[in-house]
């Protein structure tokens, strides 16, 4: 196959969606009359959206085909035995529930794992899994390998679980007090970087060993095994999908957002193999979400993820996919913008404590810098750092996340080169004033997921 420079995007524009161009000094507006919170901002205010790549993606023409023939029947929709077909081929697994999205799934599954006294173990845990565990008393464990917290470091799967913590804590806890050991591909708050079958297949030895639960959040199963086909020994003749069916192999259940890798709208869905488990789950479904055969969801969601599940391994669009992302994290990284490396699949990760190295964690450099990209650019991303992570202990002492990122992640099949060549500017004009930068206080914030709706104030 002939390499070109150029990544050009493997589909046509048959709909558009304007983009209104604001002014600096309204985006000064908006963002304070926004508390200087990101997420409270309207989409009409932001050029490049960047918050997040979970149900932003655009669907393909046979996806939007799809919603003509939605089965909306209340129960044994024939959309139910397609999207059942489509995650059972590639799971394997027999007993499959559908969510309206993930977080849905988090809470049927571990507020049945957990409770006070239990613990979960993770390579890292994102934002919901960590609140819908902690929500029911338990606690939440992240053990990413040590060159996860390493910007520089060149590892090939950063997002490994760390092995011999994961014995230690199997040693220390046992089998009455592990929830579920858990582990995310990619690893969303570690930079998304992907995780290698040979760790997959060290936990599911360990998990067996011990009896324990292995679950796998596999939001971005797509794009962990395109790393693995090119990064790890054994796999280099091995399909995508083949890949993925392989590490679902190793586990006893998974937890999708189908808003990611089904590149949806809206959706989710989680599938387990012991049917004891699996029928504690359906009665909770029943009463949260809805009946079995649609579990939240209409028939024509159904048939949309029927078909991303498809077309999310279409080797074309995985190489374009990672490709593109890496072409920012290139670019960045090549004009002295810190950021995560190896670039990961679905985000390039800022390091906003290393740009902003005069502003403490405690004043949170990652919101500091969400905020400029908007003031400067229009663009809207997600900071992942102590807005996110960071809390008081007992005695009122401030403890920081380990890292202070900011993530633009990139939805999929929306935007085109050229509004990425105008990302990469808008970051030469956030170099070019950087020490200047305040850094921001928290004035309100709920206890769990504060980061969505906590209200900020900008230091003088």
């Amino acid at each position: 196959m002939v390499e070109f420079k150029t990544i050009i995007e493997p589909f046509k524009i048959k709909v558009i969606e304007p983009i209104r161009i604001t002014t600096e000094e309204e985006r000064k507006q908006y963002l304070k009359e926004a508390n200087y919170n990101l997420f409270s901002l309207k989409s009409d205010q932001v050029i490049i959206d960047f918050l997040t790549d979970s149900g932003t993606s655009a669907m393909s023409d046979n996806q939007w085909a799809g919603l003509m023939l939605g089965d909306e029947s209340y129960a044994g929709s024939k959309s139910w035995d397609r999207m059942r077909e489509s995650i059972h081929s590639l799971t394997g697994y027999p007993y499959i529930f559908p969510t309206h999205q993930g977080r849905a799934a988090e809470r049927i599954v571990y507020g049945k794992l957990g409770g006070p006294g239990k613990v979960f173990i993770s390579n890292t845990h994102f934002d919901t899994t960590r609140a819908n565990i902690e929500v029911t008393g338990a606690e939440a464990i992240d053990i990413p390998i040590a060159e996860a917290k390493e910007r520089n470091v060149l590892h090939p799967f950063k997002g490994n679980m760390n092995i011999e913590k994961l014995e230690t804590l199997v040693a220390q806890y046992g089998k009455e007090k592990i929830g579920a050991v858990i582990l995310t591909v990619t690893n969303n708050s570690s930079g998304g970087q992907p995780v290698s079958m040979e760790n997959a297949i060290q936990i599911s030895n360990i998990c067996r060993d011990h009896e324990l639960l292995f679950i796998l959040d596999c939001c971005r199963i797509a794009e962990n095994a395109y790393f693995i086909k090119h990064r790890e020994e054994g796999f280099e003749n091995t399909s995508y999908f083949d890949i993925a069916r392989k590490m679902f192999a190793l586990a006893d259940g998974c937890i999708m957002s189908a808003k990611k890798d089904a590149i949806v709208n809206m959706g989710g869905f989680f599938a387990l193999k012991d049917k004891d488990f699996a029928d504690k789950c359906r009665e909770t479904l029943i009463i949260t979400e809805g009946y079995i055969t649609y579990g939240g969801l209409s028939g024509r969601d159904m048939e949309t993820i029927a078909t991303g599940l498809q077309e999310v391994f279409d080797p074309d669009y995985l190489h374009y996919r990672i490709s593109s992302t890496g072409y920012l994290g290139k670019k960045l990284h090549e004009m002295g913008v810190p950021v995560m490396l190896p670039i990961g699949g679905h985000a390039v990760y800022v390091d906003a404590k290393e740009l902003y190295s005069h502003i403490p964690p405690e004043s949170y450099p990652g919101q500091a810098l969400a905020c400029e990209l908007y003031i400067k650019g229009g663009i809207r991303s997600c900071e992942i750092g102590s807005v996110m992570s960071g809390h008081e202990d007992v005695d009122g002492k401030f403890i920081c996340a380990p890292m202070e990122l900011v993530r633009l992640a990139i939805p999929r099949r929306v935007y085109t080169q050229s509004h990425i060549e105008y990302v990469i500017e808008v970051f030469e004009k956030i170099l070019e004033d950087k020490e200047k930068i305040k850094g921001y206080k928290i004035i309100e914030a709920p206890h769990f997921l504060r980061h969505f709706t906590a209200k900020f104030q900008q230091l003088v």
